[in-house]
């Protein structure tokens, strides 16, 4: 299977990007199809085997909307650079159709006030509503406060020809439709074509009918007299139908960019050019021609161009906007930089490593393109909505018209007609569209900035279900950077601690384990000489085994040596002890006789107690795995604070744990470092990685923690927490708005209060429906995490 995100152009609801990803999932070969509102993108896993990729754009296309693949050579950040551009290019374009969309609608609107008055001294009100009372609560404002103050400003209006008036309103109002309402008009053509109906269906049918009826009542005026109705014209309410839909659709524009910020923030760290040493002499140059093992010059205050490794001075670097740490990290010879951090304090050099897509702080910004364009499961009620919004909406409008136009008693033929366009107009499928993915968006911006990298909705979601966190020891509840505390020797050892250490140390350079390596530190900082083992064997979580200085050696747990046939006995009383410290005994055997024991300590992070007490603040608990011995790993649960211990674990024990937990009911996020732990951390509903801040791309974790210490698993879990309320208050309020909006719109309130609304307020009150949803996902940005 591959995986293949798509741009897509043209969609512009709920119901859009539904149609997209319903022939996307039909198609043969396609095992999953993610369509993104927000984005504009879809995501395919496919294969390729079975569907090829020019089949995957052309159904794309068969169903009205436009598809090509992204540019491949492009980097995240240009990427997102194109995409800022086009964001904002849109934005401008509707601000400028708005503005003058709305001036051109209140020039209108005052035109319209001489055919009011015409028609209310003809005992017809605006829009034919007889009895000398407007209904609409917007004509009845415009009849009583407005027209008194047009009146005596323009007075040479109201003495203007009827006629001269209506065909002004015409050219008018076609100005708008066509230059500023093309697109609406196009959209829902596409949409008819393919058999389909979205937002512009609506928006579409509702205007020109208005302007359809509006065509009628100028040209043959007497179609309408002939049955007791005044022939006045809906012009002005067209314009600012279009106009205030636009207003509002610009406003949801200039938020979904706010939503972006995040991402946008990141993609700018990258500086353009680099300090590089070449042919002996300093020289600025781009970034695009920077080479691998080029050295590049740092001073204070600047930014560090791209990923390297010191080779000269030494520094603080504020790496806060990629891990969440406040605190500057000091820097020396050997010590890596992140491209993007800042220079705090003394000037350096180093050597450049990863490059452009390679990167940190790229792979961020795509880790984060990524998730952006994920689903989470909620969306799934949003769809199935959405792919039946516009027809059941399109048929309470045609059941509107048909009540009013039987019941209503005066000029029922206007007053149906005015509800049914109110109908198709006020109802939003946009803001169902837009209430999870503005969420996820803003969520998982919000996440890089606390050094939380969520990949995805779907883990996303997850994580905010959990009841149960499970912790792997070494590197996660403790430092990951154990030290040698203890050397004991057995009773009848055949070497002395110098042969001991020296040999230990050798066999351990091969071993990638953390005790391995606090052994190896332990014996250099003492000066010792090691060699290269002859023969190494490692087995995992248990210990190794190898000939050294032609001495055959075993390193290990207690139960590996005694699996070689080799008694611990003699030191068991002083392992004992020291595991009661917390401490870690390692047995080491030469020629098959025990020879004595390394005691390594790995201390307690600082933050690991507070982190897990906020767990349980959380209502989770909290499991503590561990291949360590089971005082030691008791000892350093009871000092963290965790609920349970889990001691003698081998990788698999770690998996079977986490299944042991799930088949009991419990939603399991396991935290570890991704490299042992990476069965646990896939099996687990949620696996959070605990990353070293170079290390974003640990594929078994659905989330990665930069900074490296447990308050970030409880930033995670907080974050979901916020974002799944966020989600459901978004989605409530889309739906309670059509729930109760599009009642209102048919008449509802007309029997008890004698209300109808107009297509305006309907217009307005559609136009700014989305943008509250974005607006509510936008808190997200200023919530506060400890």
């Amino acid at each position: 299977m591959e995986t293949l995100r798509i741009p897509v152009t043209g969609m512009t609801c709920a119901a859009c990007s539904s149609r997209v990803q319903r022939v996307l999932q039909t198609q043969t070969g396609v095992a999953d199809a993610s369509v993104n509102l927000m984005m504009k993108t879809a995501t395919v896993t496919f294969d390729p085997a079975a569907v090829s990729i020019p089949q995957l754009l052309r159904v794309i296309q068969d169903a009205g909307y436009g598809a090509a693949l992204a540019d491949a050579g492009q980097t995240a950040f240009e990427e997102q650079a194109a995409r800022d551009r086009a964001q904002a290019a849109d934005y401008t374009e509707l601000r400028t159709k708005a503005f003058v969309s709305g001036a051109i609608g209140a020039v209108a609107m005052v035109v319209s006030m001489p055919l009011m008055s015409t028609m209310s001294g003809a005992g017809v009100t605006a829009h034919g509503h007889g009895g000398g009372v407007a209904a609409d609560p917007f004509m009845r404002w415009s009849m009583t406060a407005l027209d008194p103050l047009v009146h005596p400003l323009v007075p040479w209006l109201y003495a203007m020809p009827p006629r001269v008036l209506t065909m002004g309103l015409l050219l008018a109002t076609l100005v708008v439709m066509v230059w500023a309402g093309r697109h609406f008009y196009t959209r829902a053509w596409a949409a008819l074509r393919h058999g389909a109906a979205d937002m512009n269906t609506l928006v579409s049918v509702g205007t020109l009918a208005a302007f359809a009826y509006s065509l009628v009542a100028t040209f043959a005026p007497a179609f309408f007299t002939a049955r007791g109705v005044m022939p006045d014209v809906y012009y002005e309410a067209v314009i600012f139908i279009i106009a205030l839909i636009l207003t509002g659709n610009m406003f949801e524009a200039r938020a979904k960019m706010r939503t972006s910020a995040a991402m946008r923030a990141l993609a700018d760290l990258q500086p353009r050019t680099a300090r590089v040493i070449r042919f002996g002499e300093e020289v600025d140059a781009p970034m695009d021609t920077v080479e691998p093992d080029e050295i590049i010059i740092v001073r204070p205050g600047e930014r560090v161009p791209t990923d390297g490794v010191l080779v000269h001075g030494e520094t603080a670097v504020d790496e806060s906007m990629l891990t969440g740490e406040s605190l500057p990290v000091s820097k020396q010879v050997g010590d890596h930089v992140i491209g993007g951090t800042i220079n705090r304090t003394g000037a350096f050099r180093y050597r450049a490593t990863t490059l452009g897509a390679n990167s940190v702080l790229a792979q961020i910004v795509q880790l984060m393109r990524d998730a952006q364009g994920t689903r989470a499961p909620i969306q799934r009620l949003a769809d199935r909505i959405s792919a039946v919004f516009v027809p059941v909406v399109m048929l309470i409008a045609i059941l509107t018209f048909g009540v009013w136009y039987v019941a209503a008693t005066e000029a029922p033929l206007v007053r149906a007609f005015a509800a049914a366009v109110a109908v198709l107009i006020i109802a939003c499928p946009c803001a169902m569209g837009l209430a999870v993915p503005t969420a996820v968006m803003v969520a998982s911006g919000k996440g890089a900035e606390l050094g939380v990298l969520i990949k995805g909705g779907e883990a996303l979601q997850r994580a905010g279900d959990l009841t149960t966190v499970v912790l792997d020891k070494t590197g996660t509840v403790t430092e990951g950077k154990p030290d040698v505390t203890d050397l004991v020797m057995a009773p009848t050892s055949p070497v002395d601690e110098h042969d001991l250490l020296q040999w230990t140390a050798s066999l351990e350079r091969s071993s990638e384990h953390p005790l391995a390596d606090a052994i190896v530190r332990a014996a250099t900082a003492r000066g010792l000489v090691l060699t290269t083992p002859e023969r190494f064997h490692s087995v995992t979580g248990r210990g190794a085994q190898g000939v050294v200085a032609s001495k055959t050696l075993a390193v290990g747990n207690a139960a590996f040596l005694q699996d070689g046939g080799i008694s611990v006995a003699p030191l068991v009383p002083q392992a004992a002890e020291l595991s009661a410290q917390g401490k870690t005994p390692v047995y080491v055997a030469v020629d098959g006789m025990l020879a004595g024991l390394v005691a390594v300590s790995d201390p307690i992070r600082a933050s690991s107690r507070q982190a897990i007490e906020r767990l349980h603040g959380l209502g989770l608990t909290v499991v503590m795995l561990t291949g360590d011995n089971e005082r030691t790993a008791n000892a350093v649960g009871a000092a963290a604070g965790v609920d349970r211990v889990v001691a003698g674990v081998l990788p698999e024990g770690k998996v079977a744990e986490v299944r042991r937990l799930q088949a009991a009911g419990a939603v399991v996020a396991m935290v570890g470092d991704g490299v042992n732990d990476a069965p646990a951390l896939a099996q687990a509903d949620v696996g959070m990685a605990i990353g070293s801040g170079t290390d974003v791309a640990v594929e078994a974790g659905d989330v990665v923690l930069m900074r490296g210490d447990l308050l970030g698993v409880v930033r995670a879990i907080e974050l979901s927490r916020r974002t799944m309320r966020t989600m459901k208050q978004n989605l409530f309020w889309a739906f309670l708005y059509n729930v109760i909006g599009i009642p209102i719109a048919a008449g509802a309130l007309y029997p008890a209060f004698g209300l109808q609304l107009s297509p305006i307020l309907a217009s307005a009150a559609m136009a700014f429906s989305s943008v509250s949803v974005v607006a509510n996902s936008l808190r997200l940005r200023r919530a506060t995490f400890a």
